[in-house]
C-alpha cells in the first residue's frame, strides 16, 4: 500500500495523538491518500476537499475525501476526518536572526559528523524542515528518508523535494524496505517516546557496518529541559549523558566516537560495529 509521500512508502497514522472518527478504516485511508494529488499536481481519480491548511501549530481541520480506488483495493465513498490534531513543532525552527550564523555553523558541525557521501543512504528522525533543507542542498546522497510524527511537516518537505522519501510514524516501527542506512541523524532525540536501548536496538537492525548515528541538539541540554516544560506533549525525555550513552551503545553494538555536551550545543556520534554480532 503506497502513500502520497513516496511511490514506495506507507502512510502510518500515529495513534498517540491523532483522534480519528470511529468509522474510519486504515485501509480506506491509505487508499485515498495514495490517489490524492494535492502535493505534486499528479492526476487522480479521487476528489479531495481540504480547507486551507494554516501553519497554526494547534492545527485542527475537517476534510472529506471521496472517489474510486483501483478494483483490487475496493471503493471508498467518503472519509471524514474529525479533529485531526497536530503537535506544536515550531520550536524546532530557528528564527532568531541575530544568532542565525552561529546556528548555521552548529548545523554544519552536525552534518559534517555524519560524513555523508554521494552513495550514502541517510535517515533523519524528527528533523526540522530547515535541517532537511540543509542536508538536501549541501550533501548529495543516494537516498534520503525523513521520519516524523507530523503529516503537516512531511507534506511540506515532500512538496519541495519529490526525491526525498517520507514516512509518518514511530522510528522503532520503521519498515525494512528503505534499509540499510549508513548515516542516521537523530536530530531531536528527546521527542522519541522510547527508551534509548529500544532506539539503538532498532537502528542496529537497519544499519550497515560502520554506519554513523549522529545525536544532536543545536542549543544543548539546558534548552531541552526548558522545552520539556513548555512542550510536555512533544519533549518526552532528556539528552543522554556520556556514561549512559556509552553503556547503551555498547549493548547494541555501537561505539561512541565523539561526544560534545556544552551549555549551548550537544553532539554525540556513534559508529556501528559488527564484531560478535549475530544477525
Amino acid at each position: 500500500m503506497s502513500s502520497i509521500f513516496s511511490p514506495t512508502s506507507h502512510l502510518r497514522l500515529a495513534p498517540l495523538y491523532h483522534r480519528l472518527g470511529s468509522n474510519l478504516h486504515l485501509q480506506s485511508l491509505c487508499c485515498c491518500f495514495k490517489l490524492c494529488h494535492f502535493l505534486g499536481g499528479r492526476q487522480s481519480s479521487v476528489l479531495c476537499k481540504f480547507p486551507t491548511i494554516s501553519p497554526n501549530p494547534k492545527l485542527k481541520f475537517q476534510s472529506t475525501l471521496g472517489g474510486t480506488s483501483p478494483a483490487n483495493e475496493g471503493t471508498v465513498s467518503a472519509i471524514n476526518f474529525e479533529d485531526l490534531m497536530e503537535k506544536d513543532w515550531s520550536f524546532l525552527e530557528h528564527d532568531d536572526k541575530n544568532s542565525k550564523e552561529q546556528h548555521n555553523q552548529k548545523q554544519d558541525q552536525i552534518i559534517s559528523a555524519g560524513e555523508v557521501g554521494e552513495t550514502s543512504r541517510v535517515l533523519i528522525s524528527i528533523g526540522s524542515e530547515e535541517f532537511v533543507d540543509k542536508i538536501f542542498n549541501s550533501s548529495p546522497c543516494e537516498q534520503l528518508l525523513v521520519v516524523h510524527d507530523s503529516l503537516f511537516i512531511l507534506a511540506s518537505i515532500k512538496e519541495k523535494y519529490d526525491k526525498v522519501k517520507c514516512w509518518q510514524g514511530e522510528l522503532i516501527y520503521l519498515p525494512e524496505k528503505w534499509a540499510p542506512f549508513d548515516v542516521v541523524f537523530l536530530y531531536f532525540l528527546p521527542a522519541l517516546p522510547f527508551q534509548l536501548g529500544q532506539i539503538l536496538g532498532t537502528l542496529a537492525k537497519h544499519c550497515l557496518p560502520g554506519a554513523r548515528v549522529v545525536i544532536s541538539h543545536v542549543q544543548g541540554r539546558q534548552m531541552v529541559q526548558e522545552q520539556q516544560k513548555q512542550y510536555p506533549d512533544v519533549v518526552a525525555a532528556e539528552l543522554p549523558d556520556k556514561t549512559t550513552l556509552q553503556d547503551v551503545a555498547a549493548d547494541n553494538t555501537f561505539e561512541l566516537v565523539k561526544f560534545v555536551d556544552e551549555p549551548g550545543f550537544y553532539l554525540a556520534v556513534l559508529k556501528f560495529q559488527t564484531e560478535n554480532l549475530v544477525r
